[in-house]
């Protein structure tokens, strides 16, 4: 039963192949070995042709299941020489993200310490891999840092919109996707991001670093299907800690959800190309 309502149709039966690429072996005890290793895979699988070349460049869409967050950090490295050059990124989150590492207490600092799952935006961003000013938050509701704005005016420099968890409030989920949709566009190469933590936890508990007051699963699906526009080259799906989930699985069932509405986009999207007059000449499929 894979038949999306809403966008009228089944990506697993479409003119595109959707593959299982599996795991990518990683190290549990060095992360930069593991660093490395995410890297190397993603600009691998990413590089390969699709078998239906659609538009100019075409490339196969890598949707990441994590996991800790820092995946993002290996995914955008690739997407930037796979795309030649920065791209947006679509951030869903209770946190920032974008923290410098030497804002984690700590006596000992190291190289290594330094790639965590709060610091990876900021990494990104000073590696010149995220389009600043052409970039977002959502579903923001986080503690900052010592006694002052500094937090923010760091992911202002950074380059990112922040909508908060309350702006939901008064402005819908309409006016969430038309903020995202204004500050993004519908053509810029765009990567999106979730933290499953953007959902409370009291519907979404599997998770490391619950927040409360967080969005509905409802409401950030609603979101995600308003966005199948966007031109989104790479997704995540992450932070789902089955360990601390609910006897009804609700997190991973919320993040399956997920993670099937943006096979459907990225599916309607290009078919809706192809009605367009975009379609390749060949009959073969593309990988997804």
């Amino acid at each position: 039963m894979a038949f999306n309502h809403r966008r009228g149709l089944n990506p697993y039966l479409s003119p595109y192949t959707i593959l299982d690429c599996g795991d990518i072996p990683v190290s549990p005890l060095d992360n930069a070995l593991a660093l490395r290793q995410m890297s190397e895979a993603f600009l691998e699988l990413g590089s390969r042709s699709p078998a239906l070349a659609q538009g100019k460049n075409p490339k196969p869409k890598l949707l990441t299941l994590g996991g800790d967050h820092s995946v993002a950090l290996p995914a955008l490295r690739a997407l930037n020489k796979i795309h030649g050059g920065p791209v947006a990124v679509l951030h869903f989150d209770a946190h920032l993200d974008t923290w410098n590492p030497v804002k984690y207490t700590s006596a000992w600092e190291s190289a290594q310490s330094d790639y965590n799952h709060g610091s990876m935006f900021w990494i990104a961003s000073n590696e010149g891999l995220i389009l600043n000013g052409s970039s977002a938050h959502a579903g923001l509701r986080t503690r900052l840092t010592g006694q002052s704005w500094a937090d923010y005016i760091d992911d202002d420099r950074q380059g990112f919109l922040r909508i908060s968890s309350d702006d939901i409030d008064d402005m819908g989920t309409r006016g969430i996707i038309d903020a995202i949709i204004g500050r993004i566009g519908l053509e810029t190469p765009t990567y999106l991001s979730i933290d499953i933590d953007v959902i409370d936890p009291g519907l979404c508990p599997g998770t490391g670093t619950p927040e409360p007051g967080g969005w509905t699963s409802r409401e950030l699906i609603r979101i995600i299907r308003g966005l199948e526009d966007l031109n989104v080259v790479g997704a995540d799906i992450v932070e789902v800690a089955p360990a601390y989930d609910g006897t009804g699985e609700q997190t991973a069932l919320t993040a399956a959800q997920l993670g099937f509405e943006i096979v459907t986009n990225w599916v309607g999207r290009a078919m809706g190309r192809m009605e367009s007059g975009t379609k390749s000449k060949t009959g073969n499929k593309e990988e997804l």
